[in-house]
């Protein structure tokens, strides 16, 4: 009998970087995200196999469940890891570190029996939409783990990706003293057929820039409790006139804290509407405000994915 999980893919309106330090944020999970089907075996092995949105396998391996007599437990080992080339080596030691910590919170792995796991993502796989959340969501979940724990055992960040991965409407996400706030929200602006996510032919390293962003020495309270006061301002605010200059105060309150220019002045200076980066700068989507004839100026540069508002988000 095989078992099925899935979680949704993610996006951050408001609050990029502020929201590891606390600020609330709004994020939106999308339409997109990640499928894992596990069936057991009966050999101490797990044989792994990951498609992308058209079906094509993109990684493969199969991972040796041994025992470890020095803590008695268990670990994973590549089997044939001479045959992997250097990508799909460095995909089998992060998921190898995915398992083990899930193991390490409740032991669901065996030496007397395996799996057969396949995962499918929806999406391209540099779009950026949450790869890496989705599957420890769902890992968590086949483990009976809380996934933010696994998360925060395996990597870092704000989490706000796996509150998006769990639910199915947007959010405002804060962290209160370590622990996640999540709450419901209703964003859907009479102008919402004016947004549009605007894909930059690039996938950021989000972990490099949440590793800048902690190495700035500098006092954070007032950019978090602004982008606070802007994300609360967002999610009530029915004029695109408003909304744009609520996109403009975020983009340069962030951007003098981080001292980079911001996506429009990097990217796009002739742009008629507003940009909004989402995310860590530098890559994967923004957020665009204007009309769909605007909007074809995306296109003339070299912008080919294009997604409106409705079509992204759940």
């Amino acid at each position: 009998m095989n078992s099925t999980f899935y979680s949704n893919g993610k996006l951050l309106l408001t609050g990029e970087y502020a929201v590891l330090d606390g600020a609330l944020s709004l994020a939106i999970p999308t339409k997109y995200g990640q499928l894992l089907t596990i069936k057991k075996n009966d050999t101490p092995k797990i044989i792994w196999t990951s498609l992308d949105e058209k079906g094509d396998t993109w990684f493969k391996a199969t991972l040796l469940i041994k025992s470890d007599d020095s803590t008695n437990s268990i670990r994973l080992e590549v089997e044939n890891k001479n045959n992997l080339d250097i990508d799909a080596l460095s995909t089998a030691k992060t998921l190898i570190n995915i398992l083990t910590e899930a193991q390490k919170l409740n032991p669901f792995l065996s030496t007397t029996s395996g799996h057969f796991v396949e995962t499918k993502l929806t999406f391209p796989r540099n779009w950026g939409l949450g790869s890496s959340s989705t599957l420890i969501n769902n890992i968590a979940s086949w483990a009976k783990v809380d996934a933010y724990k696994l998360l925060w055992n395996a990597f870092s960040g704000s989490a706000y990706d796996i509150a998006c991965a769990q639910h199915n409407y947007p959010i405002t996400y804060k962290l209160n003293q370590g622990k996640p706030e999540v709450s419901k929200t209703d964003f859907n602006p009479p102008f919402i057929d004016n947004l549009y996510f605007v894909y930059l032919n690039k996938k950021q390293n989000s972990r490099k820039g949440i590793a800048n962003y902690k190495s700035i020495a500098k006092d954070k309270t007032n950019l978090i409790a602004k982008i606070s006061e802007l994300t609360q301002q967002m999610l009530t605010t029915e004029s695109l006139t408003d909304f744009n200059s609520l996109i403009l105060t975020h983009e340069k309150l962030l951007s003098s804290f981080l001292q980079t220019p911001t996506q429009k002045e990097a990217l796009f200076s002739d742009f008629e509407g507003h940009i909004k980066s989402l995310g860590a700068w530098g890559g994967d989507f923004v957020l665009a405000t204007g009309t769909p004839r605007q909007m074809r100026y995306f296109k003339r540069k070299g912008y080919l994915t294009l997604i409106p508002y409705k079509e992204m988000v759940l």
